[in-house]
């Protein structure tokens, strides 16, 4: 049965949300807080699976109280809001400080409404309960935990030429868009490498999160698309419900790829499979880098980078919001040791310079 806290200072939403809770089978309502002083303190007393943020409330905000209970033990916590779109920063600022997802708060006359919050609820409590089967002793369980077992596929062999850029991954979950947004800022408009970035985040909310992040850097910020070529000053964002992988053509430049597989991966897209994928590319100067988040997808991924002779980094632990995936990717040796968050883009300038091919700038339109 899955514990599920409630925090609204509506008492008619709060109400509505628990009649809703009570009437969904495997889920049980543990507490309700009108404010988010009071879930501080009901969540501190009474740890739950899932949290329910509502986002605008008098003293804390959902964003504060977010951050807040993330801090005492890392949650799972789904946004109810009246409006999505209408508070799309402040969705934004929840997801960067440990929000999983978001749903528009249900109406009792809309069976759509109801529907898509049902739906967005059984998804967290499938991703918490796989997580649960893969969560290391010291860490707590998360929706994204499931090291990948494909690692072992042949290496593709590439020659790279004045058409192939050189190529950083980066994967990311919990916490993931203020990391993301930390490392882009401190990059130079002319950085001499490609970026793609898997960030575990509901497809409807990607197009905001690369307007966002836009206003974070200089460097072009694009969805990927479906066999688009990658050159370097340029960043592509995960944007299907299917894995994203790296292919190189047949004049070696380097392309974007969606795929179904693997089917069974408790998140789509996997960062397990997209550094699998970089890690089958021989010839290719890349590197990978493993960010914020529950769980452990990534890790097993970043570990067959490693062991293909790609330099890999991970988070440390102080600048996590959950130090779950980086570290399960240090226990399993895919990295030697964590880097500091504020480090990362030095790091990354630093093997972008290494490359002995200098590319031109293409259009970022």
């Amino acid at each position: 049965m899955m514990q599920v806290g409630i925090v609204n200072d509506l008492r008619v939403v709060a109400e509505a949300l628990r009649r809703l809770i009570a009437d969904t089978p495997g889920f049980q309502v543990a507490w309700v807080a009108l404010d988010g002083e009071a879930a501080i303190e009901k969540y501190r007393d009474h740890p739950v699976d899932i949290v329910l943020m509502d986002l605008i409330m008098p003293g804390l905000d959902g964003v504060e109280t977010t951050d807040a209970l993330m801090k005492i033990r890392p949650c799972a916590i789904l946004v109810v809001t009246a409006t999505v779109t209408g508070n799309r920063e402040l969705v934004y600022a929840a997801m960067g400080k440990g929000a999983l997802d978001a749903v528009n708060t249900p109406d009792a006359n809309s069976p759509t409404g109801i529907a898509e919050f049902r739906r967005k609820l059984l998804t967290v409590s499938r991703l918490v309960k796989h997580a649960a089967k893969h969560t290391l002793p010291h860490q707590t369980p998360s929706p994204f935990a499931r090291p990948s077992a494909s690692s072992a596929r042949r290496p593709i062999a590439s020659h790279p030429d004045n058409r192939t850029p050189t190529l950083i991954g980066i994967g990311a979950s919990t916490g993931g868009p203020q990391a993301i947004a930390t490392i882009l800022r401190a990059l130079p408009p002319d950085f001499n490498a490609a970026i793609v970035i898997v960030q575990h985040l509901d497809r409807q909310f990607v197009p905001g999160l690369q307007r966002w992040l836009q206003r974070e850097t200089q460097l072009p910020i694009r969805l990927a698309a479906e066999d688009e070529p990658l050159h370097r000053g340029g960043v592509w964002l995960a944007d299907c419900e299917n894995h994203l992988i790296i292919r190189p053509a047949k004049d070696g430049s380097l392309h974007l790829h969606y795929t179904e597989e693997p089917l069974d991966t408790p998140h789509r897209p996997s960062v397990d499979t997209f550094m699998e994928s970089l890690a089958q590319l021989r010839g290719i100067h890349r590197c990978g880098v493993l960010l914020t988040g529950m769980g452990a997808d990534g890790a097993a991924g970043l570990l067959a980078l490693h062991e293909s002779g790609a330099p890999t980094f991970a988070q440390d632990p102080a600048s996590c919001v959950v130090y779950g995936m980086p570290a399960v990717a240090l226990k399993l040796g895919a990295v030697q040791e964590p880097t500091l968050l504020t480090d990362i883009a030095p790091r990354l300038l630093e093997f972008a310079n290494q490359t002995s091919t200098k590319l031109p700038q293409l259009s970022s339109s």
